[in-house]
């Protein structure tokens, strides 16, 4: 995956191998033990998780309910052990003890949206792997890393993926025109911004995908911001907490496929981000680690939600925006735009206040401006 720009637990739970990669008797792939689009948990073993959800369930019970062996059953169980998830056995029958690993496994397990879930220890990047999947037809899947090699954001940046961060891509195939793609990247950053707020961290949004923590303008705040070559009056607004890059494929009225990539820097030492990069973590603001697993399935959940209404999600998006009321500058295609972000309209422009009168911002590089005087 990637998000944009230079921002970037609990153990990893899972095995060397991806989880997609289970053996057949004969040593090869068996493609029985993936998804229905090839992606994520069979349907078994994921009817076998929900099954698990309210507490243990018998051998027997479990047999009859999947409509499987009882046999099967123990090769599911097993398996599932395999990808790091903790399930138990005892005289009331098979139960899911500790479910805070980081896999694939682990992420289904209790995940209240329609996302199947792919996972690698180690990749590339999660975009690309999401773009190759929405290129074979899949819909509503997630692509999640531990840790990526070859990551980008916007304008093809370098992004740090580090262990420990939380990089993942979604795959959709919404109904709507390819004019109303933005709105995909508003919603996902409050998604991000709910999840992380949840975790204890007063995250914020800068337009037009970043999440941030605190405030560059004040120096007692400790933040690197982002500076201005032409004076040093400009800032990101905050220390980089997460980064969203969406892409697209479609035609003329309507989107074939939507990959919206998430960067979010987790449980990542401050000594492992860039230098330079006005970055923080969660790990470091709230000086602990936090449930990568917990964390990911809110970000999904939400996401799913808000997607079911779009201009509802960027009117929420407003709520949570660190750059309406603020002076700012967009570097566009068409030039430079400064004045004051005084909101947002739908799919996702800037209105910005400029000497020139009032302007809708659809695309640029945002820097918050310090006020007059300061």
């Amino acid at each position: 995956m990637s998000g944009d720009g230079d921002a970037n637990d609990d153990g990893n739970a899972g095995d060397d191998r991806d989880e997609r990669t289970d053996r057949d008797a004969d040593g090869g792939p068996d493609r029985r033990d993936r998804g229905p689009d090839g992606v994520g948990l069979p349907a078994t073993r994921r009817a076998l998780l929900d099954a698990l959800a309210d507490g243990p369930v018998s051998g027997p019970t479990l047999a009859d309910r999947l409509g499987v062996s009882r046999a099967a059953v123990w090769k599911h169980v097993e398996a599932l052990r395999e990808a790091g998830l903790a399930v138990e056995s005892g005289d009331e029958g098979y139960r899911v003890g500790d479910a805070s690993g980081y896999s694939g496994a682990a992420i289904a397990h209790g995940l209240d949206a329609p996302f199947a879930v792919e996972y690698h220890d180690s990749i590339g990047s999660t975009n690309d792997r999401a773009r190759e999947l929405a290129g074979d037809g899949v819909a509503d899947a997630v692509v999640v890393a531990d840790e990526q090699t070859a990551s980008r954001g916007r304008l093809d940046r370098e992004w740090s993926s580090p262990p420990g961060g939380v990089w993942l891509s979604v795959v959709c195939r919404p109904d709507v025109p390819p004019a109303h793609a933005p709105a995909y990247t508003l919603a996902m950053a409050v998604a991000v911004t709910r999840a992380c707020r949840e975790a204890g961290v007063d995250a914020r949004i800068k337009w037009p995908n970043d999440v941030l923590v605190g405030d560059s303008d004040d120096p007692d705040d400790g933040g690197a911001a982002a500076s201005d070559s032409g004076g040093g009056d400009a800032g990101r607004g905050g220390r980089k907490l997460c980064g969203i890059l969406t892409e697209m494929e479609g035609e003329a009225d309507r989107v074939s496929w939507l990959v919206v990539g998430v960067g979010l820097n987790a449980n990542v030492a401050i000594g492992d981000l860039p230098p330079d990069a006005g970055a923080t973590s969660l790990l470091a603001e709230r000086g602990e680690p936090v449930d990568r697993r917990s964390l990911v399935q809110r970000v999904l959940e939400e996401f799913h939600a808000l997607r079911g209404d779009l201009r509802g999600a960027v009117s929420t998006w407003e709520e949570y925006a660190d750059t309406v009321g603020r002076r700012v500058r967009v570097d566009t295609p068409g030039g430079v735009v400064e004045g004051e972000a005084v909101g947002i309209e739908f799919p996702g422009a800037l209105i910005v206040d400029a000497a020139d009168g009032r302007t809708r911002v659809t695309a640029g590089d945002c820097d918050h401006l310090r006020p007059v005087g300061e």
